[in-house]
C-alpha cells in the first residue's frame, strides 16, 4: 500500500497523471475533515492512545477510533462487544442506521464553523469501512442515508454549504474495505483482510464515479487501499476513474491511499507514517481526541484544546504540510461543544496571525532555524519571516543569521515594534503578552 510507505513507486500506468502541485493547495494549510455515520449513534471507544504509538493488536481490541465500532464489536471479549450487549443488547449493527436521525444536522450551520477557522477546504466521510453511503450510491439498495436513518443526501447538503462557504470541496472514500460488502471476519492485526475481487472493484468504482459525476470535488481522499483487480488498464479501472476525476477538476488532488497507484501528496495520520512528511507535498490527518467519529468517551483530558491544536497547526505548517483536523458529527448533526470551543479558538488565532500562515512557504534553515527550547517556529511569506514562538519567558532567543534578517524590523502581528539585542547565535526578541490562545508571532524583514 501506498499509505505509509517510504519511497512509494508509481507505476507506468499511472505516471501520465504527475502534475506538479496545484496552487491552491500548497497555500491551503488547513482543511477540516468530518467523520459521520452510524457509528456517531452509539459514539462509543476507549480513548486509549494516538495512532503510531499503540502495538497493533491491542489497538483493534480496544480501538480508539469510533468509527471503526462495527469491526471493534466483533472481537470477541472485546470491551466494545461487552458494551454492545450491555447498552444494545447485543443488536445488530445495522440497526444503528434507523436510530441515525441527523434531525439537528444544518450544514451551512456546519460550515460557517468550518470557514471561521480560516479552512480552505472541507472533506466528509462518503462511505466508511461499514459500507453505509451518505448519498443513494449505486448498488447499495437501503444501505445508505437517503433511504434510511436520516433520509437525506448528506453529501448535496455538505456539497453545497461548502462552495457557499468559499471553500474547496472533498470527498473521503474508503476503497479498501467495506465490512459489510466483502463479508471479511474483523481485523485484529495488521494484516488487514480486504475485498480485492472485480465485483467489489467495480462496485467501488460506480461509487466514485458517481460522487464525481454528481458533486465535482477538488479533493479525492481514499482509503486504506483499493480493489487489486481494479488497478489495471479497464473500463472501470482505478485509471479510468482518475481520467474521470481531473477532467472534472482539472486543479483536483488525490491522495496516496488508493494502493501504490497515484497520488498527488502523502498523508501521514497521527503519529503513524511520519517518513512521508519529508516529502515535496503531504498532509497530516488527526482528529482533535483520539478517535475520528465522535466518541462520548473522549474529554478535555484526551483532546487537543485550542492552543494545543494550534502548536500542531504552526508545526505541521511549518515543516511544509498541510493539516487535516478532524471533527465528527453526533448522531443528531451537532458538532460536539468540546470540539467547537477548539474550533473557535482556531479561528479566533488565524484571524490574528492567518497572513503568515495561509500561502506561506517553509523558512530557509539557513536564515533561523526552529527550536524546542524555546519552542520556536518559522514561516515565510514574500520577504518576510515569521517567528511563532511559545515560553513563558518575557524574552526569547532567536537563532538567526542576522546578516540575512533585519533585526530592527521585528514587529508583532499587528505591526507593533518589538525591541531586540543580539544574542548568542542570533538576537534576543522581546516578546508581547500574549491576548489569545496559540503561539506568539514575530515579523522580521528579509534581506
Amino acid at each position: 500500500m501506498a499509505m505509509f510507505t517510504d519511497g512509494a513507486t508509481r507505476p507506468a500506468d499511472y505516471e501520465k497523471f504527475v502534475t506538479p502541485t496545484p496552487q491552491w493547495y500548497s497555500d491551503a494549510k488547513l482543511g477540516i475533515f468530518v467523520h459521520w455515520g452510524p457509528f456517531s449513534v452509539p459514539a462509543w471507544a476507549e480513548p486509549i492512545g494516538a495512532l503510531g504509538t499503540i502495538e497493533k493488536e491491542h489497538w483493534f481490541r480496544h480501538n480508539p477510533y469510533a468509527e471503526w465500532y462495527y469491526n471493534t464489536i466483533r472481537i470477541e471479549g472485546s470491551p466494545a462487544q461487552q458494551h454492545q450487549l450491555e447498552t444494545y443488547g447485543g443488536a445488530p449493527y445495522d440497526d444503528f442506521i434507523d436510530m441515525w436521525t441527523a434531525e439537528k444536522f444544518d450544514a451551512d450551520a456546519v460550515l460557517a464553523l468550518v470557514a471561521s477557522t480560516g479552512a480552505r477546504y472541507f472533506v466528509p466521510t462518503t462511505k466508511h469501512h461499514d459500507g453505509v453511503t451518505l448519498w443513494d450510491a449505486p448498488g447499495t439498495g437501503d444501505r445508505n442515508t437517503v433511504r434510511r436513518g436520516p433520509k437525506r443526501d448528506l453529501v448535496a447538503e455538505f456539497q453545497r454549504a461548502t462552495v457557499d462557504a468559499g471553500l474547496r470541496f472533498g470527498v473521503y472514500y474508503s476503497g479498501g474495505l467495506d465490512w459489510f460488502f466483502g463479508k471479511n471476519p474483523p481485523i485484529v492485526r495488521d494484516d488487514m483482510p480486504r475485498p480485492v475481487d472485480q465485483a467489489y472493484a467495480d462496485y467501488a468504482f460506480d461509487h466514485v464515479s458517481d460522487l464525481i459525476a454528481k458533486y465535482t470535488p477538488d479533493v479525492l481522499w481514499g482509503d486504506i487501499e483499493w480493489p487489486d483487480a481494479g488497478k489495471t488498464p479497464g473500463a472501470k479501472s482505478l485509471i479510468t476513474m482518475f481520467e474521470q476525476f481531473y477532467a472534472a477538476a482539472p486543479d483536483g488532488v488525490v491522495n496516496d491511499r488508493w494502493g501504490e497507484t497515484h497520488w498527488d501528496f502523502r498523508t501521514s495520520e497521527y503519529e503513524q507514517g511520519l517518513g512521508v512528511e519529508a516529502e515535496a507535498t503531504w498532509e497530516n490527518c488527526r482528529g482533535i481526541g483520539y478517535s475520528f467519529g465522535y466518541n462520548r468517551l473522549e474529554d478535555e483530558s484526551n483532546s487537543l484544546d485550542g492552543a494545543a491544536a494550534i502548536h500542531h497547526f504552526v508545526d505541521v505548517v511549518s515543516r511544509g504540510g498541510n493539516l487535516l483536523l478532524n471533527i465528527g458529527l453526533t448522531g443528531e448533526g451537532l458538532v460536539p461543544e468540546l470540539q467547537r470551543r477548539t474550533l473557535e479558538q482556531i479561528g479566533a488565532w488565524n484571524e490574528v496571525n492567518g497572513s503568515s500562515i495561509f500561502g506561506s512557504r517553509p523558512l530557509d534553515p539557513s536564515i533561523a532555524t526552529a527550536s524546542d527550547e524555546p519552542w520556536v517556529r518559522w514561516t515565510r511569506t514574500g520577504d518576510t519571516a515569521h517567528a511563532f514562538v511559545e515560553t513563558t519567558e518575557p524574552t526569547v532567543l532567536l537563532q538567526l543569521d542576522a546578516s540575512r534578517l533585519i533585526a530592527s524590523s521585528a514587529r508583532t502581528a499587528n505591526g507593533e515594534p518589538v525591541s531586540v539585542s543580539e544574542g548568542n547565535g542570533g538576537i534576543v526578541a522581546s516578546l508581547p503578552a500574549a491576548t489569545i490562545a496559540g503561539p506568539v508571532q514575530l515579523t522580521f524583514d528579509i534581506v
